[in-house]
């Protein structure tokens, strides 16, 4: 997350002048700077943004490790041998990665 990103999530229609980077609110150079734009509602949209973002780590999480799972291949087998190693797998990555309240 970056200062130009929670602008443009503030002010869709901002355009930069150079390239994107952290420099912070002072150091955005402007091609055309939105009206009423200023620090503080940019920083507060950043906060947001990173809050936003912070609260989904659980779910990257549990992608990474369902993705790493041939889980075709374990349901079927669960299927065949009437067994649950599948679920119970599924069961464990959520236990390791909780959903937040």
């Amino acid at each position: 997350m970056d200062i130009q990103t929670a602008i443009i999530s503030l002010y869709p229609d901002a355009q930069f002048a150079g390239p994107r980077g952290d420099a912070g609110y002072d150091g955005v150079r402007w091609h055309k700077k939105p009206a009423g734009i200023t620090e503080a509602k940019v920083l507060t949209k950043l906060a947001e943004l990173i809050a936003a973002y912070d609260a989904l780590a659980y779910a990257r999480s549990r992608k990474g490790e369902y993705d790493a799972m041939n889980q075709l291949e374990m349901q079927f087998d669960d299927e065949v041998n009437s067994t649950t190693t599948w679920k119970n797998a599924i069961i464990a990555i959520k236990a390791k990665y909780p959903k937040p309240e």
